[in-house]
């Protein structure tokens, strides 16, 4: 803990790379994990695609109104607002995303970069309007043009928003501090941006309870760790 903040207080430019462990602190269950209620309602492999909004509107809507009404029961959680808190301090200056709950603008973060897209919108499929999460979880899918509402997520089958990634890359490639918190870094390419990070000669903290696929590159590991309760620690620190 002391090392991470040392080099947290030293750093001119710290970015925080975040996934599911993250979330699930806030009691969020974990959208992969198949002894939840959602794999008993739906299949997400079947439903989270492109083809399923084509052809399959009905079941489609179904799963993402289950999905956001799952989100909308839970908050932020302190290690959400302590990050918050130190990029309005300048103590980081981005966040970079595999989360779609939305959590780190609640939580006061502007600088985020969602490469997985957000659930904080939605849209018509068809004519890019927006819509409302209310409106969405009444049952209202179609749009006035006929479109399929959807979540600003990106699904299966459908291209990763480069603007985002392009930002994310500006990102870590000025970070001298790269900070992984809560990810298995196994999905690509979002796991490019730590050994990106590493290559470039920022100093790499992998933050997991469980091993990850990166681990080698880290100049600092700290595992079975709550993330919330780390980052408080350290707060506590500064």
């Amino acid at each position: 803990m002391q090392t991470l903040l040392n080099l947290l207080t030293s750093s001119s430019h710290t970015v925080v790379y975040t996934g599911a462990g993250m979330s699930t602190e806030s009691g969020l269950p974990d959208f992969r994990s198949k002894d939840r209620g959602l794999w008993k309602k739906f299949n997400p492999n079947e439903l989270a695609n492109v083809q399923a909004l084509l052809h399959n509107k009905q079941e489609f809507a179904d799963f993402y109104r289950y999905r956001l009404s799952e989100i909308n029961k839970y908050k932020p959680h302190e290690g959400h607002m302590i990050l918050g808190s130190w990029e309005k301090n300048g103590l980081v200056k981005g966040i970079i995303t595999q989360n779609v709950d939305g959590f780190h603008h609640d939580a006061g973060n502007e600088n985020v970069m969602e490469l997985h897209g957000s659930f904080r919108s939605l849209h018509c499929h068809d004519c890019g309007n927006q819509t409302g999460r209310e409106s969405f979880l009444d049952g209202n899918y179609t749009c006035a043009c006929g479109g399929t509402i959807r979540p600003g997520i990106v699904l299966f089958g459908e291209s990763l928003p480069q603007d985002v990634f392009s930002k994310a890359e500006e990102q870590t490639l000025k970070a001298d501090l790269f900070i992984v918190l809560g990810s298995s870094l196994s999905v690509s390419p979002a796991n490019m941006f730590p050994l990106l990070a590493k290559e470039n000669g920022a100093k790499l903290v992998i933050v997991n309870r469980e091993p990850t696929e990166l681990d080698a590159y880290a100049d600092h590991l700290i595992g079975d760790q709550n993330i919330r309760e780390l980052l408080q620690t350290i707060n506590g620190h500064l």
